[in-house]
C-alpha cells in the first residue's frame, strides 16, 4: 500500500502484498497478521495448505501448531524466499487454479487476502473442496467491497481483480458445496478509533493520500502506523454480536466446512 518507504524489506514490496518489518507497511501487515494470529488454533495438529502464502510469515506462524505446512504461491521470488526464510513451511510453485495437490490430500485450507487477486475465484475454491478431507476447513479473508472500494465497481486496488461483499463471499462457497459458512468481520479496536480521530477521520485514507503522493509520512502519522499491533484490530463473529454489521467490517473471513 506504500509508495514512499524509509526503509526495503528482504522480499520486495510490490504493492501485491504485504510484508513484515516496514514502518510504512506496518497497519496492514497487523490487519493481516491478526486473521492468523486467531485462526492457527483451528489448525493444531492439523496438515494444511496456505494457498497463496506471499512472504510466507503467516505460513510460518501455522507452523507453529500444525502438523504440517504446505505452502504454494505463483511468484517464483515468494517461493524462493519462503524455501530460504521458513523451513518449516514445505514450499511449491503453482497456481490456485489447479492446486498440485493430490485429492483429500489436507485438513485445512488457508487463503488469507488472496482471494480477491484472482481471476477464477469459483474454479479456485473447487480446487480447496477437491483437496480437502471429509470435514476439512476452508478458511478465507479478503477485503469487504463495501467498506474497502465504496461505491466503486473497479477496485481501487489495481492488483485486485474482483472484491467481495458478506453474500457474495458466502454464495461463492456454497456454490462449490461448502456447508456451514460463518462469517466474521475486522473492525479498528479502541486505540486505532483514537488514530482514526488524530488523522481526519480515517488513518487508512492518510495513508492512501500519501501513498498517491508518493512523499515522505509526516512524522505522527508515520509513529502511529508503526505502532500498531494485531491487538488493536478486533474480529467479530457478527451472527454473535448485534453491536457490529458485518457490512461494517474492514475485511471479511468465511469459515466453510467440506462436507
Amino acid at each position: 500500500m506504500s509508495a514512499f518507504v524509509t526503509d526495503g524489506p528482504d522480499l520486495p514490496l510490490t504493492g501485491e502484498r504485504t510484508v513484515p518489518g516496514l514502518a510504512e507497511e506496518n497497519y496492514w501487515f497487523r490487519r493481516h497478521e491478526v486473521v492468523y494470529r486467531q485462526l492457527a488454533a483451528r489448525c493444531a495438529g492439523r496438515d494444511v495448505l496456505e494457498a497463496g502464502c506471499g512472504e510466507g510469515y503467516g505460513a510460518d506462524l501455522i507452523a507453529d501448531v500444525a502438523r504440517h505446512v504446505i505452502g504454494l504461491d505463483y511468484d517464483e521470488s515468494a517461493v524462493a524466499h519462503v524455501k530460504a526464510r521458513y523451513p518449516r513451511v514445505e514450499m511449491r510453485h503453482g497456481n490456485l487454479a489447479a492446486l498440485p495437490l493430490d485429492d483429500g490430500a489436507v485438513d485445512v485450507v488457508v487463503n488469507f487476502q488472496v482471494i480477491e487477486h484472482l481471476w477464477d475465484q469459483a474454479r479456485f475454491v473447487s480446487e480447496c473442496a477437491r483437496v480437502l478431507r471429509p470435514s476439512g476447513l476452508l478458511m478465507v479473508s479478503t477485503p469487504n467491497r463495501i467498506t474497502f472500494s465504496p461505491g466503486r465497481d473497479t477496485p481501487i486496488n489495481p492488483f485486485h481483480t474482483r472484491e467481495l461483499n458478506a453474500d457474495e463471499l458466502t454464495q461463492l462457497l456454497v456454490d462449490a458445496g461448502f456447508a456451514s459458512v460463518s462469517l466474521s468481520g475486522v473492525f479498528h479496536g479502541p486505540r486505532l478509533a483514537e488514530m482514526d480521530a488524530r488523522h481526519g477521520g480515517s488513518i487508512i485514507d492518510a495513508q492512501i493520500a500519501r501513498a498517491v503522493a508518493d512523499a515522505p509520512w509526516p512524522a505522527e502519522l508515520l509513529a502511529d502506523v508503526a505502532a500498531v499491533t494485531s491487538a488493536d484490530f478486533d474480529i467479530v463473529e457478527v451472527a454473535t454480536d448485534r453491536a457490529h454489521h458485518i457490512d461494517d467490517s474492514l475485511d471479511l473471513i468465511a469459515i466453510a466446512v467440506r462436507p
